[in-house]
């Protein structure tokens, strides 16, 4: 899963400073990943909280319209908060287009009655508090890839390499793939590494993380990595849209995730919040437009890996014990 970058891409307002004495250093060769997507390109695209076939069909015809390529569409609020029916039709709509359609396992521990996660401290956080809330997602998994949902997005340690055992032992499909979550995102390299290692096929870091940490993790993983261009502000709220063509220089494999600041929660959703969750659903498709439109201003817009393509390569994993 390797790759050399392609021609440099020219960097923002660079020409312009050069002529007024205020270049830039030039990149250094050796910050830049040396990984790829399997079947070539170095960068996806994913809209997440898109919470039902309503949103999904709203950011379709949206994608439509301003021309934005979709490798996978994520939800937020959980299998569970959806019916057989609604998961049905969202494989449909996503299968129809080549797009990975992956929805989050639940419960989780801020929904929990634990007190810890309302603490100062946010106690354990996510986390699957106790066997029942492992039981829930692994019911999760198990249904929703029933119903043809191919990647799951889970936001506990154990739950991950649970699942991972699961499609191993044919639990579930072997071909399922697992997301980290934001919400637990690793935030050093050796935390990268373990998650590869316990089952991850993409892992979502945090978008704080600055251009030399990225540069750390994959001297480590090539393990596709998912970093939200525009972060929800309970995710910090920061923009990085300037910075897209150095974070896929530095991070590719790399989903380009296009979230929206500025915008109530929404998880979990339910229909008392419909206006709300369609048209920050439709934002998030513009945000992508306009991510894509710097890329291509900067020339940095060729390396996307082929619409379709949705499997992580080969990765490092822990050994499972019989």
């Amino acid at each position: 899963m390797t790759d050399a970058p392609t021609t440099a891409a020219r960097r923002p307002g660079e020409q312009a400073l050069t002529a007024l004495g205020l270049s830039a250093p030039a990149p250094d060769p050796a910050d830049a990943s040396a990984h790829s997507f399997p079947g070539g390109g170095r960068w996806r695209t994913e809209i997440p909280s898109c919470e039902g076939p309503e949103a999904l069909a709203v950011v379709l015809k949206e994608a439509s319209r301003l021309d934005v390529p979709i490798h996978r569409i994520s939800q937020g609020s959980g299998v569970w908060m959806l019916t057989d029916a609604e998961i049905t039709e969202m494989v449909e709509s996503t299968g129809e287009r080549d797009i990975e359609l992956c929805l989050f396992t639940g419960p989780r521990g801020t929904w929990d009655i634990g007190g810890s996660t309302r603490t100062d401290s946010r106690g354990a956080g996510l986390r699957a508090r106790g066997h029942d809330a492992v039981a829930g997602c692994i019911e999760d998994a198990v249904r929703a890839t029933e119903l043809g949902v191919k990647c799951l997005l889970v936001a506990d340690e154990g739950v991950l390499w649970t699942l991972h055992r699961a499609r191993t032992a044919g639990i579930i499909p072997a071909d399922t793939t697992l997301k980290v979550s934001a919400l637990i995102g690793p935030v050093n390299p050796a935390a990268y590494a373990v998650y590869e290692r316990l089952g991850a096929d993409s892992v979502n870091v945090p978008s704080d993380l600055t251009l030399d940490h990225l540069t750390e993790i994959r001297r480590v993983s090539g393990a596709p990595m998912d970093m939200y261009i525009e972060a929800p502000d309970d995710l910090g709220g920061y923009v990085r849209m300037y910075e897209v063509a150095e974070l896929i220089r530095r991070g590719a494999p790399l989903y380009l995730k296009f979230g929206l600041a500025k915008a109530p929660g929404i998880y979990p959703y339910g229909h008392h919040m419909r206006e709300l969750t369609l048209a920050t659903a439709k934002e998030r498709v513009r945000r992508g437009r306009l991510a894509l439109d710097l890329l291509a201003r900067h020339g940095a817009d060729g390396d996307m890996a082929p619409l379709g393509s949705r499997l992580p390569g080969d990765l490092q994993r822990f050994e499972i014990s019989s």
